[in-house]
């Protein structure tokens, strides 16, 4: 896997999977998702190990009999760290790397690592330093176990707490400086998105499952330079571009997010809320699926449930089957489309079925809008401009003593204006 180009020596990982009694996802899905993680982190795996629970142990994940199985294989592989695909509890952690005598990480630690060598805006930088912190924190007292252990017992534990306290208040007010920091981030991207909302376009967020091609599609789409790749999480920090669709009349915002996966940490999430804030705002989601990945059906699901837990899940969503170029069977892609509503299949590598994308999208952004005639004063010309800021205006006609305005405006702004609808009776009257 090295490369002549890399100057640095790759770490030996040895990945570790815990498939549990009755759970959905088997072994070898887990394992290749971890191999992919490890892989995108800089680490060459050298050897696999994979187990059945009905759940795990308590103090070593994986039970003391494999756990020594474990060490028997790191050593023969000569690993210099084994990674677990889940999150160990700090008991477990602390226990693990006693007995196994090697670096241990867990699936969060993995992923944190990738986040930091991908941020790079300012923005991305504080939510993973916040991440790894929040992390670390529940963590402390187990770095000071066996500092406190040689201390003794009575009268010899104070210099230990002492110190653990110490790194404990200033990883407390490192925290709560990210989260002001973040804040103030927060608060210009909203001050961003009101600017783009006074625009006459509506918002979409593209969302999916890690290297589904986001990023692919954006570009296609906008003419954007957004970096992409085939490694996991190459896209932190959102980007907005602008769509214009093939009919001329409409336009869409169209925001790129950082690429879910299967148990998101869910510090990553609180972490990346202000980012997040794009898919919660946004008017409409295309949710892009690598069609021909053996895992599609899981990845759709997991994708689904980071939206339940944004509370975005209840917005207009096209699901765009990308990558069809991968997938054989042309039937297959087919039923796909039919099995899920608004559904359409394309390739962005290939620049096919765009126009079936541009299709879903224009007939989603009808069903935002609501047509209208309005007769509007001339004294309050101003819900012209509302008009054009919060839809499509087909036509304006200034008569003697109304303006006319036929247009396609948001629903909610359709219910304000329809006192100036002609023949609009006020209920209230009645």
């Amino acid at each position: 896997m090295a490369g002549s180009y890399e100057t640095h020596k790759e770490e030996r990982a040895l990945i570790v999977s815990l498939s549990l009694a009755g759970g959905e996802d088997d072994s070898s899905m887990r394992l290749n998702e971890l191999r992919e993680l490890a892989m995108t982190a800089g680490a060459i795996v050298v050897s696999e190990f994979a187990q059945s629970r009905r759940s795990p142990d308590m103090t070593t994940y994986i039970g003391s009999g494999k756990a020594e199985e474990l060490k028997a294989e790191a050593k023969a592989v000569e690993a210099d760290l084994i990674i677990f695909d889940d999150e160990l509890s700090p008991t477990q952690q602390r226990n693990l790397t006693e007995l196994l005598e090697k670096r241990v990480l867990d699936r969060t630690q993995l992923i944190l690592d990738i986040f930091a060598q991908r941020a790079r805006t300012r923005e991305g930088k504080l939510q993973v330093e916040l991440a790894q912190l929040l992390y670390l924190l529940p963590r402390l007292s187990s770095l000071y176990t066996k500092f406190e252990r040689q201390q003794g017992g009575i009268g010899g534990r104070g210099p230990g707490e002492t110190k653990l306290e110490s790194d404990r208040r200033r990883v407390k007010e490192r925290i709560s400086l990210l989260g002001k920091e973040i804040e103030e981030v927060k608060e210009q991207r909203s001050q961003q998105r009101q600017l783009r909302h006074k625009l006459p376009f509506p918002t979409c967020a593209l969302v999916g499952y890690t290297s589904a091609g986001k990023s692919t599609l954006l570009n296609l789409l906008t003419g954007a330079d957004v970096f992409a790749d085939k490694k996991l999480f190459s896209t932190l920090d959102p980007t907005t571009r602008r769509v214009v669709l093939p009919n001329g009349g409409w336009s869409v915002l169209m925001t790129d997010t950082v690429g879910f996966i299967r148990n998101l940490p869910h510090n990553l999430i609180a972490a990346f809320r202000a980012t997040l804030e794009e898919v919660i705002q946004a008017d409409f989601l295309i949710h892009v699926v690598d069609s021909g990945h053996p895992e599609r059906d899981r990845q759709i699901r997991a994708v689904e449930e980071v939206l339940r837990e944004l509370e975005a899940d209840q917005k207009p969503t096209i699901i765009a089957f990308n990558k069809a170029d991968t997938v054989k069977d042309q039937y297959e892609l087919r039923e796909l489309v039919t099995q899920y509503p608004n559904a359409c299949y394309l390739s962005a590598i290939q620049r096919d079925g765009i126009p079936f994308l541009m299709d879903k999208i224009e007939s989603t952004l009808r069903s935002l809008l609501a047509s209208v005639t309005l007769e509007v004063p001339y004294d309050r010309s101003d819900i012209v401009a509302l008009c054009y800021e919060n839809g499509k205006v087909h036509s304006v006609d200034y008569g003697l003593e109304k303006i006319v305005v036929k247009a396609d405006i948001a629903k909610d702004l359709a219910g304000r204006l329809a006192p100036y609808t002609p023949g609009y009776i006020d209920s209230q009257l009645y």
